[in-house]
C-alpha cells in the first residue's frame, strides 16, 4: 500500500522539467474557459463601463517584466452578437481598435497586419514596430460571444522577444471549433 501510494505520489508531483519558473504564473478564467502563463505577479482588474454590446465588465490582467507590458482582458458581448456578422471582419476591426491611430504607419512599421486562428476560433494579430526595433504585438480572437486581446511589448533583443512570444502562445481556449 505504502509502494501505491508513493508510486501516486510521484506520479502527480511536478517534476523539474514540469515546474514552472517563479517568475512566470498561470491565469485560468474563473469559468474555466481559458488559461495562459504570463510574468508574475499578474494583477486583476474589472472595468465596470460597457461599451455597445458588452453584456459584462471587462476583466483584465496586467504584469510587467524587465521594463515590458503583459496585458491580457477579455469581455463577454450580448448573447448572439456576432451571429450573422463576420467574424474575420470583427476581429480585424476590435484587433486593429485605435491602433492606426496610436501607431501611423508614416512613424512605424505594422511588421504583421493578418486575420489568425486559435484553435479554430477567429482572431487578428497586429505586430508594430518601431525605429529601434521595439515590438508591440497584439492578439485579438472572438469565442462564440467572448472577445478575448492580448498585448504585449518587447524591446529589440531575443530575451524581450522570446518572452513577449511565450506570453502569446500560452493562450489556450477549452473550447475548439470545428469548421
Amino acid at each position: 500500500m505504502k509502494r501505491r501510494a508513493l508510486l501516486l505520489a510521484m506520479a502527480i508531483a511536478p517534476t523539474a522539467l514540469d515546474a514552472q519558473p517563479a517568475d512566470w504564473q498561470t491565469v485560468v478564467g474563473r469559468d474555466l474557459r481559458f488559461r495562459l502563463e504570463m510574468p508574475a505577479p499578474a494583477r486583476e482588474t474589472k472595468a465596470a463601463e460597457k461599451e455597445k454590446g458588452h453584456a459584462s465588465e471587462q476583466i483584465a490582467w496586467a504584469s510587467k517584466r524587465d521594463g515590458e507590458m503583459f496585458d491580457f482582458d477579455y469581455v463577454d458581448y450580448l448573447p448572439g452578437w456576432f451571429t450573422g456578422r463576420d467574424t474575420k471582419v470583427a476581429a480585424r476591426e476590435l484587433g486593429r481598435g485605435e491602433a492606426e491611430k496610436a501607431f501611423p504607419r508614416a512613424k512605424f512599421k505594422y511588421v504583421r497586419d493578418e486575420p489568425i486562428t486559435l484553435q479554430g476560433w477567429d482572431g487578428y494579430a497586429l505586430d508594430i514596430e518601431d525605429a529601434q526595433g521595439g515590438v508591440v504585438y497584439m492578439r485579438t480572437y472572438i469565442v462564440k460571444d467572448r472577445l478575448y486581446r492580448l498585448l504585449t511589448t518587447a524591446k529589440n533583443d531575443e530575451a524581450s522577444k522570446a518572452a513577449a512570444k511565450r506570453f502569446l502562445d500560452s493562450l489556450r481556449l477549452s473550447e475548439t471549433r470545428s469548421s
